[in-house]
């Protein structure tokens, strides 16, 4: 019952997005054809970086949506899987747990790219690089998540083979951030809002910020993807979709505090400290300014080098990508 009345209070207080001047005439909209489905089921994940999605609501509904869910799924390749399996049509997922699941041959297309550098990696004393990581125990959220696909790439990337140099550590109970915290694992990569936690808590420290450390900061973090009959029978509606999302992360950038608060009162995640503070450190505006293409080949590269994909980097991008909404969208909106 507190989850549904939350969930009210959070959907009545969006018409702050029409007051940042988000919500316009439905002009480009026309343009563009007949809406030819109503519904869009996007995923929901525990972590907070893909907050545009989660306060997408109004701006969905101005494009004429009227049936819009939040599907909770498994962060990383599972919630890749849950749009293969149509339990879901959109979401925001990290590059490389998009790639593996497209080098198997599930029906998944990714249309463009959302933010850069969400992800942290915290370390003991004594660590102070990727390569220090060999023979360490490193925690993370489960062998099919974000973080273990996102680091497995960058210990790769220094000459590591992440399947023998490094003794990964996964645990529901106790989750991986807190025997990082009690000192039983020697490093710990998060999404936010753990990064915002352990330096609450005076934690460890950070050797790689995927949002300053090059290469990592120069290509997306997540990208925006979509049931690939999704975008097949209904390409007005993903083209409505995305204007939505990208909207809304825009308004991220605009309006960090509203936006905490908002996804906040959702149930979304449970202090504004640390979703407020997650906010201001993701470079929301600058989804304009990268290359989705660049970023699907650069990370299909790295899991390659890593044994963990067979397909080269040209075969993804010719078989499972479309941003030809997204690049109508750049020139559309310009910021």
């Amino acid at each position: 019952m507190q989850m549904a009345q939350s969930r009210r209070r959070f959907l009545a207080g969006l018409s702050w997005a029409g007051a940042a001047g988000l919500i316009g005439p439905p002009n480009s909209s026309a343009q563009e054809g007949r809406l030819e489905t109503t519904t869009v089921r996007i995923a929901k994940i525990a972590g907070i970086c893909i907050a545009p999605q989660y306060v997408a609501d109004e701006l969905l509904r101005a494009e004429g949506f009227t049936d819009i869910r939040c599907v909770a799924t498994d962060a990383g390749v599972p919630t890749a899987l849950s749009l293969a399996r149509g339990e879901v049509d959109f979401t925001a997922n990290y590059a490389p747990a998009l790639i593996i699941p497209i080098d198997a041959g599930e029906p998944i297309t990714i249309v463009g790219g959302e933010h850069i550098g969400c992800f942290e990696l915290f370390a003991r004393e004594g660590i102070r690089s990727i390569a220090d990581l060999k023979g360490r125990t490193v925690g993370v959220q489960g062998l099919g998540s974000s973080q273990y696909t996102f680091l497995s790439g960058m210990a790769a990337h220094v000459g590591l083979d992440p399947a023998k140099d490094i003794r990964w550590v996964s645990s529901s109970s106790p989750k991986p951030i807190e025997l990082f915290a009690e000192g039983k694992i020697d490093a710990f990569l998060g999404f936010p809002p753990e990064p915002q936690e352990l330096r609450a808590r005076n934690i460890g420290h950070v050797i790689v910020n995927s949002a300053i450390d090059r290469p990592w900061s120069q290509y997306f973090c997540c990208m925006l993807a979509a049931r690939r009959d999704y975008v097949r029978r209904y390409p007005v509606a993903t083209k409505r979709v995305l204007r939505a999302i990208v909207k809304a992360t825009d308004l991220c950038g605009i309006q960090p505090e509203r936006v905490a608060q908002r996804i906040v009162d959702g149930g979304f995640t449970a202090r504004y400290d640390h979703a407020l503070q997650a906010l201001k450190e993701i470079p929301y505006a600058r989804w304009r300014d990268y290359d989705a293409e660049d970023t699907v080949r650069f990370y299909s590269l790295r899991l390659r080098e890593a044994g963990m994909i067979k397909s080269n980097p040209n075969k993804i991008i010719a078989d499972a990508t479309d941003w030809r909404f997204m690049n109508e969208l750049k020139r559309e909106l310009k910021g």
